[in-house]
């Protein structure tokens, strides 16, 4: 049986759902012979099972290599297979990555892989050496996932469940096309009631997606659970009947960025391999910026957002760098724009081209040589925001955060409008706009695309709707 354990890993993010912390975005967590590799920013989880006899099966990793190495090597392992759950839409797989170091591809046989792999049905078993992984169809957040079954001999003893069965949730079923919604949706249900809640209470399930992710709605931050403690808490495993669950899950679901619809496809081709060190930024002078920008290039500042407020080139869209940076990235500039970086000298490079490639974002023109600096020596314009503490918070207050987090709380009188729809929302209200979100970075971020669109009287709240309401003494209104 697995021995239970914990230990700190590769770095720290400890923001909630799309909140804006920043830190690195994967942390690792020791479960006996299961690594769980944390990608905070994105929400989701990858493991690396110990098979025993130094060999180890990654599952579902994100396209960067570099953790799932560093893990093999700091448990003396070899990489010898890789297994996807499903076709991935909210991140580019590492499987390609690992197989060029020799791990083995598996991967639903429905999902029609394009480059090589072993492809597994519903009951598929596959020999690792001591342990057995059993394939499950578990058909729902995609129409060819799978679920894993570890065995030791015919005895369970964990299920990595992908976007089936997760913490609290289950994943989405409108990835596919809007028509397969509620036909997923049945899917799911009976995948859930067939394959899964027939296994066993105390069974250790290890989700793909978690808190965090656009593919899942969870209501805490546990990553991995048990088949009897979501049989007993899960709110959508409580429905009485098919429809039910069905009603329950549809309602639930936000906004996704719009690279979901293009990542499936790349995953099945199969991406570009890059390796564990991800190519340099070129270096770009001011006057090669301003003109790459005159040409259509998106100008990305990822400084923090008092540097944004200080002084920024007119039309560049704030992103910060934290773990949220490619989520937001993926979201605003879309594929295929070129893109150039602002950057402080303290920020880390190379997390800026991992966190864009792991979204399939691989248009980085550059960086501005000597940021900001370079660009008033070179005697070009800027850009200031105001910055205001949340007890100042009053005109016309935009609150730009999901659906969900606006309706547990937001000011009385706050307009709504997603981060994702600020651009194409149209916003026409009399005097200053106050943008504001759960701490301010993706406040910032609002505040760059009005500006850049025409907006000139605006202000960016350092704070949240809790921070107001303490501040204030006055309630915060819930729901709509």
């Amino acid at each position: 049986m697995l021995q239970l354990r914990c230990h700190a890993g590769l770095g720290v993010g400890t923001e909630g759902r799309h909140g804006e912390s920043g830190g690195r975005h994967h942390i690792a967590m020791s479960a006996g012979l299961i690594t769980a590799i944390v990608d905070e920013g994105l929400g989701n989880s990858s493991y690396l099972v110990d098979l025993g006899d130094r060999r180890a099966l990654v599952i579902d990793p994100e396209r960067d290599p570099a953790p799932y190495l560093a893990a093999a090597v700091d448990g003396g392992l070899r990489l010898a297979y890789v297994a996807e759950t499903h076709l991935h839409a909210d991140f580019v797989s590492g499987s390609r990555e690992l197989a060029a170091r020799g791990a083995k591809v598996l991967a639903a046989a429905a999902g029609r892989t394009a480059f090589p792999h072993r492809g597994l049905d519903d009951g598929t078993e596959v020999d690792l050496g001591g342990l057995t992984l059993r394939a499950l169809a578990t058909p729902g957040h995609t129409p060819e996932h799978l679920s894993y079954l570890l065995l030791d001999g015919r005895q369970p003893q964990a299920l990595f469940s992908g976007g089936s069965l997760l913490v609290g949730a289950v994943a989405r079923t409108d990835l596919i096309t809007p028509g397969r919604t509620e036909e997923l949706a049945r899917e799911l249900w009976r995948s859930l009631q067939d394959r899964i809640l027939t296994l066993p209470d105390a069974l250790a399930v290890y989700p793909t997606h978690g808190a965090g992710s656009f593919c899942s709605a969870p209501a805490g931050d546990a990553r991995t659970t048990t088949i009897g403690a979501e049989r007993a808490t899960n709110p959508l495993l409580g429905a009485p009947s098919e429809d039910a669950f069905v009603g329950s899950l549809l309602a639930g679901l936000g906004t996704y960025p719009p690279y979901f619809s293009r990542l499936r496809e790349v995953n099945r081709r199969g991406p570009a391999v890059y390796g564990p060190e991800p190519p340099a930024l070129a270096q770009l002078d001011a006057r090669q910026v301003r003109r790459l920008a005159d040409d259509g290039a998106a100008v990305v500042d990822a400084r923090p957002i008092a540097a944004f407020a200080a002084g920024h080139i007119p039309g560049s869209l704030s992103i910060p760098l934290r773990d949220q940076f490619a989520t937001w990235l993926g979201w605003l500039v879309a594929a295929g724009r070129p893109a150039i970086v602002v950057l402080d000298p303290f920020q880390d490079r190379a997390e800026v081209v991992r966190q864009a490639y792991k979204i399939g974002y691989e248009q980085l023109a550059g960086e501005l040589a000597g940021g900001m600096v370079a660009w008033h020596a070179a005697g070009l314009p800027s850009r200031r925001i105001r910055l205001v503490p949340a007890a100042q918070a009053d005109g016309t207050i935009v609150d730009v955060r999901q659906e969900a987090e606006y309706a547990a709380g937001h000011i009385p009188g706050a307009l709504h409008v997603e981060l994702g729809s600020v651009g194409a929302a149209g916003i026409a209200a009399p005097g200053p706009l106050t943008l504001m979100c759960g701490h301010g970075e993706r406040a910032m971020t609002a505040a760059s695309v009005l500006e850049a669109v025409g907006h000139r009287d605006l202000r960016v709240v350092v704070g949240g709707a809790d921070d107001w309401a303490a501040a204030s003494g006055r309630p915060l209104k819930t729901g709509r």
